[in-house]
C-alpha cells in the first residue's frame, strides 16, 4: 500500500471528524467524548483502508462496486449499533 494513499485516507478521516468536533463546540446537543472520536476515527480509517485494498486488488468494476458496497454497509451497521444499539449487543452499552 502506498504511503500517499494512507495519508489521503487520514486527511479525509480528519476532515470528516471535524464536523462533529465543530458541532460540539457550537451546540450542547452534540456530546461526543474523546473515546467517541477515537472509535469513529478508527472505523473510518479501517473503512478507507478496506476500500483502498478492494479497489487496488479487484479487477472488474462490478466486483469493486460490490466490495465497496459491502464495506460501507458493514460500516453503517457497526456505526448504528454503537450509536443506538439496534441489535442490543454489549458493544452498544446495552
Amino acid at each position: 500500500m502506498k504511503t500517499k494513499n494512507v495519508l489521503i485516507i487520514l486527511a479525509i478521516v480528519g476532515a470528516i471528524l471535524l464536523i462533529p468536533f465543530i458541532g460540539s463546540q457550537v451546540s450542547t446537543e452534540l456530546n461526543w467524548s474523546s473515546s467517541d472520536f477515537v472509535i469513529m476515527g478508527t472505523l473510518l480509517f479501517l473503512t478507507g483502508l478496506a476500500i483502498n485494498f478492494a479497489l487496488s486488488r479487484l479487477k472488474t468494476f462490478r466486483s469493486r462496486l460490490i466490495a465497496c458496497a459491502v464495506i460501507i454497509f458493514v460500516l453503517l451497521i457497526v456505526w448504528a449499533e454503537l450509536a443506538v444499539g439496534i441489535f442490543g449487543t454489549p458493544f452498544a452499552g446495552s
